[in-house]
């Protein structure tokens, strides 16, 4: 064998094993790595949850998105991710796509939140509000007409209202308007969104003729620069504020809901996953108190975690919204696929 022939022959070989080994340390890294999109308001707690995996569990990468419950729904429903945050329920139309490409799931509950409804801290006239009052200034016959405080409740000032909310990707821009205005996505189109609650934050925060809504968490984290809105129910005669006591009580209503994860069960054969998903419910409740949300009760927990132990797929809603629905009662149903 010539030299210029050996030459080419050793280069070829490096060339395969270099390939080779590429090829197996990304094997390596897409078999330790746990993809995760959806609920910016889950978000908190699912972040509280892989720093604590990831601190025993080094080799895993997880990456968390907030594309909104219904963008990480359609990543999901591709079979994208492994796990999908979620402030509401799976929707009929997500079923669809789930099953027409083979993803069946586990619906784990995980946490309660409460929508708050804020004003900037400078807002001296508004303590509370109606869900009536919330209606009128949310339902699609809003758009471009109610423009002013007084046209809500005339003992309100002639002041320019400044709306921000959840992009219509969001679960919580779904479950508010299925509470408040009766029907989940009828809304007015005139006002400021975003997926990010952040930015609903900072634009409330910055506008004193501001109102918003978003997740619990977001409001403690934020509660010096806004101020909460105490809510009046249908046929209630308090007004309450959101609190961990006023939820766990189901008193503050209709704005209380559950959060949950969706579990991808071909993704669940992964060793990682399924450790993520046992330390997730393991740690749900500290976790949700260290993201400022309200706990599930532990009985509802232990519930949560035979159902996924025993790989119970499907929904507990069969892709319709509900609201006011206690935790107890939807892990005893038979789930819907």
């Amino acid at each position: 064998m010539s030299f210029q022939k050996f030459q080419f022959t050793v280069s070829s070989a490096l060339i395969f094993c270099v390939a080779a080994c590429i090829q197996q340390v990304s094997h390596a890294q897409s078999s330790t790595m746990i993809k995760i999109d959806g609920s910016s308001t889950v978000f908190p707690i699912t972040e509280v949850i892989a720093d604590s995996f990831h601190e025993k569990n080094p080799q895993v990468k997880v990456t968390i998105g907030i594309a909104g419950t219904g963008g990480g729904f359609k990543k999901f429903c591709k079979g994208e991710t492994d796990i999908s945050d979620a402030s509401r329920p799976i929707l009929k139309k997500e079923m669809a796509e789930c099953a027409k490409n083979g993803i069946t799931y586990m619906e784990l509950p995980v946490a309660f939140d409460a929508i708050t409804v804020v004003v900037h801290p400078k807002n001296k006239f508004l303590s509370k509000l109606t869900v009536d009052e919330l209606k009128k200034m949310w339902e699609p016959a809003a758009d471009g007409v109610i423009k002013t405080w007084d046209q809500v409740n005339p003992s309100w000032p002639k002041e320019p209202i400044k709306l921000f909310g959840p992009g219509k990707e969001s679960g919580t821009f779904d479950y508010f308007t299925e509470a408040i205005v009766g029907k989940a996505k009828a809304s007015r189109n005139d006002y400021t969104m975003s997926e990010d609650d952040n930015v609903i934050v900072q634009a409330v925060s910055r506008e004193v003729n501001a109102l918003g809504y978003f997740g619990y968490s977001y409001y403690q984290e934020n509660s010096k620069k806004l101020k909460a809105a105490a809510i009046v129910a249908k046929d209630a005669k308090a007004a309450v504020l959101p609190s961990v006591k006023t939820v766990m009580e189901a008193n503050y209503q209709p704005l209380a809901r559950p959060l949950f994860i969706y579990v991808n069960s071909k993704a669940d054969e992964k060793p990682e996953v399924r450790a993520f998903v046992e330390h997730y419910l393991a740690n749900a409740d500290s976790a949700a108190k260290q993201a400022k949300y309200i706990p599930l009760s532990l009985k509802d927990y232990r519930h949560t975690s035979v159902n996924y132990k025993v790989k119970k797929t499907g929904t507990a809603f069969g892709g319709e919204p509900e609201v006011g629905v206690t935790i107890e009662e939807l892990l005893k149903r038979e789930p819907k696929n």
